[in-house]
């Protein structure tokens, strides 16, 4: 089985960093513009690249996983080629992204250097490990706020509300108690409407949980690893 990770708007395969760290057999990609090359403006662009970049390395038994737009990049793979994945790992994401017009205004309107724009940035890693936010405030410093906006604008068009229910893949739905981002009323949705999901809850947390309570996150991620394994 291979776990493949994709990150969310304006972010890296960094994000990812203590998954990476704990299953032996994953990969963490760095999407398009995260920092090389240029980014695509649809999470539906976005889909038909990461499905390149899988069947260039002919992963097999692929366990999609996602954090918010890498959510919904990983929701919309499962609709559209279902028989390419084994199972989805969904974490802080929606089957709706709508992002609120001062995110966009900020990031269309800042620059790298802007020091507001790096204090957001750094203000989303509260309570992660020093070393790997000067690590994730580097690699946002080199995406930069221009590919941040390109990707709020593709999550704020993404909307699946009506058509989540199809997916049929087993579903690991994970979101931080306190995200304000995507909240944990996202979540309830999603495990309402994806059959046989199952949906875990973390506490103190908000929307980077896979960073700030990665144990957690990690022991969620190996349980259901372990139910796909035997089936």
């Amino acid at each position: 089985m291979k776990l493949v990770f994709l990150h969310g708007a304006g972010n890296s395969s960094l994000s990812f960093y203590y998954q990476l760290r704990h299953f032996r057999n994953s990969k963490a990609i760095d999407l398009p513009g995260h920092p090389a090359g240029q980014p695509c403006s649809t999470v539906d662009g976005y889909v038909e690249w990461v499905r390149g970049f899988i069947a260039a390395r002919r992963y097999k038994d692929v366990v999609l996983g996602g954090h918010s737009m890498g959510g919904a990049i990983a929701m919309q793979y499962a609709m559209q080629y279902p028989e390419e994945l084994k199972g989805l790992i969904l974490v802080g994401t929606g089957a709706r992204l709508r992002v609120h017009p001062d995110y966009l205004d900020q990031s269309r309107l800042a620059d790298p250097a802007d020091p507001d724009w790096l204090e957001r940035q750094r203000s989303y890693y509260a309570g992660v490990e020093q070393d790997i936010v000067n690590a994730l405030m580097m690699r946002a410093k080199e995406v930069g706020p221009s590919v941040e906006h390109n990707d709020l604008v593709a999550c704020d068009r993404f909307d699946v509300m009506e058509e989540v229910e199809s997916i049929r893949l087993p579903t690991q739905i994970i979101c931080g108690k306190e995200d304000g981002m995507t909240p944990v009323r996202y979540s309830d949705y999603l495990s309402e409407h994806i059959p046989g999901s199952k949906k875990v809850i973390i506490g103190g947390a908000e929307h980077f949980v896979q960073l700030q309570q990665y144990r957690q996150v990690n022991l969620a991620i190996e349980k259901f690893v372990k139910r796909l394994g035997r089936r």
